[in-house]
């Protein structure tokens, strides 16, 4: 499966805002956006941000260069190549109901996602380690597939030859301070939680723009 190797900080300044790709340390000082929040590479800090659009500095950005962004900020939040997050698209163009939403609730439905919206890891790319490993099952099956879609109903639990990992034994305390998404139902002492029913646009993260991202691939 092909991941991103590159420095997770360079994404954030990237698109210009944090992207909490880091867990706990984009809270911290030693977040690498809070020193250096201009884009990455030759423009550097005399690079505005108007530039991306193509326009050489105006300080406008194009509607592709808008719509490009909101997809790619989306991709990189959900740690999604751009084959697949193509395909996500087209699933949900199939789907009934808002394209937009449709999309925002497949990628909310992803086993890491999941993991790292019941509190069971830091960041989203820590849940995909920890599925990789091996570390949770889906309906009593052990799984290592990070992008697995879950569908309501299913139960997600730490698997039992997991749990005396130093980790898992303190996971319960260090659950307990994250909250808990509402469409999610989460059992702290089993280790364990249920999809409930698929998240409403006003729990999913509110800076992305699933309108331009629908725009963006109807070009």
């Amino acid at each position: 499966m092909a991941k991103n190797t590159g420095p997770a900080c360079k994404l954030c300044r990237r698109e210009g805002e944090k992207l909490f790709l880091k867990g706990e340390r984009c809270f911290s000082p030693k977040c690498a956006f809070e020193r250096r929040s201009f884009i990455p590479g030759q423009h550097g800090p005399t690079g505005s941000r108007g530039s991306r659009g193509g326009r050489g500095g105006t300080g406008r950005e194009s509607d592709y260069a808008k719509q490009l962004r909101a997809k790619q900020k989306a991709r990189r939040i959900y740690g999604v190549f751009e084959r697949q997050f193509r395909r996500y698209y087209g699933m949900a163009l199939k789907s009934r109901g808002i394209t937009g939403l449709m999309l925002l609730q497949i990628l909310e439905s992803r086993l890491d996602n999941v993991v790292f919206r019941l509190g069971y890891a830091s960041s989203r790319a820590h849940a995909r380690l920890l599925v990789t490993h091996g570390h949770f099952t889906v309906n009593g099956r052990r799984t290592d597939v990070p992008s697995m879609t879950l569908k309501t109903g299913d139960v997600i639990a730490v698997r039992e030859g997991s749990r005396d990992a130093t980790y898992f034994k303190e996971l319960s305390a260090l659950a307990e301070a994250r909250n808990v998404s509402a469409w999610l139902n989460r059992d702290l002492n089993g280790l364990s939680g249920s999809v409930g029913r698929l998240p409403e646009r006003a729990e999913i993260d509110g800076n992305l723009n699933e309108q331009l991202i629908v725009e963006y691939y109807s070009r």
